[in-house]
């Protein structure tokens, strides 16, 4: 006889260098991975039940996420002897550092991770060489993209997908009052959709862009143009939304950004060395937000 089974629905981060992107791939390190392999050591899993457990957004090697999720399967009498608070430790402490196990609970038997209502990135276009917040402009440049088009010339696209895709808001990302990039929310991302926009908004910062240009392209996508991809770094999975789900958020920015060098000469040296720091910065701030967001409620020992 078949022990009944459940369905359950997780959230979790990672800092993206240490992976060769979130889905398995056969001899590198996966998040998805590093996940099914922790379920098989607490033996909730077998060997060969991987695809028991799936996540909702893909992202690229070197990408950071700040909130991720996705569903796994197990025996409804585990579930029930664990509870979240259990589970969660269970699993965090199976994982490498570089992935916080945030949240799970249980949901129906069809529930599909996929089926987010919105998805969230942020950029840093600071940490770009070369680019500087042209001001009140910016905010022109972002409602560009915003609304539902054809994104064919901003995404890599993959055979069968369709390209059509909502945007609900694009706006400055500021940091202690400083804009240091962007925030895009949508329904649903093509590959390297956001990483392409950042590239965009990029050349139109340095002069090499323009308006016009990047109007033309969300137009008219059966004329290919091809603005570059930005580097995976500065991009972070800030969060993914489901209908009734709730969604615990930290109440301001827990990390403070080191602003780009100035001056008339700025030595390579000096870049290359800020540049480091402010991805160190990256990975702080999405350390202490998972250390917010990932706060379960006080249950009390019994006596």
């Amino acid at each position: 006889m078949m022990s009944e089974r459940v369905r359950l629905a997780f959230t979790i981060g990672y800092i993206g260098r240490h992976f060769h992107g979130s889905q398995i791939q056969p001899d590198v390190r996966t998040v998805q991975g590093e996940l099914i392999k922790a379920f098989t050591k607490l033996k909730w899993l077998s060997k060969d039940a991987g695809h028991n457990l799936v996540l909702s957004s893909r992202t690229d090697a070197g990408v950071n996420v700040r909130r991720n999720g996705g569903a796994v399967t197990i025996d409804r009498s585990l579930w029930q002897s664990l509870g979240r608070r259990k589970m969660i430790r269970a699993v965090d402490d199976r994982l490498p550092n570089e992935i916080g196990f945030l949240n799970v609970h249980e949901v129906s038997a069809d529930w599909n991770p996929r089926l987010a209502s919105q998805r969230v990135y942020r950029y840093r276009l600071e940490g770009i060489q070369g680019w500087n917040y042209p001001g009140e402009i910016f905010q022109d440049w972002l409602s560009l993209f915003v609304g539902t088009y054809d994104a064919t010339n901003f995404a890599k696209l993959e055979e069968g997908k369709n390209p059509i895709r909502k945007i609900y808001a694009c706006q400055p990302w500021k940091v202690d009052g400083r804009v240091v990039g962007f925030e895009i929310t949508g329904e649903a991302f093509l590959w390297n959709q956001v990483r392409r926009t950042a590239m965009a908004l990029y050349g139109l910062s340095t002069g090499e862009l323009t308006q016009q240009q990047i109007v033309d392209a969300i137009n008219q996508p059966d004329i290919p143009v091809d603005f570059g991809v930005a580097p995976p770094e500065w991009l972070v999975l800030w969060d993914v939304i489901w209908p009734d789900f709730e969604h615990p958020n930290s109440e301001e920015t827990l990390v403070s950004f080191t602003p780009p060098p100035s001056g008339e000469y700025l030595e390579r040296t000096m870049m290359s060395r800020w540049e480091a720091g402010c991805k160190l910065e990256m990975e702080s701030m999405i350390l202490h937000e998972w250390s917010m967001i990932g706060r379960l409620p006080y249950v009390p020992h019994k006596s």
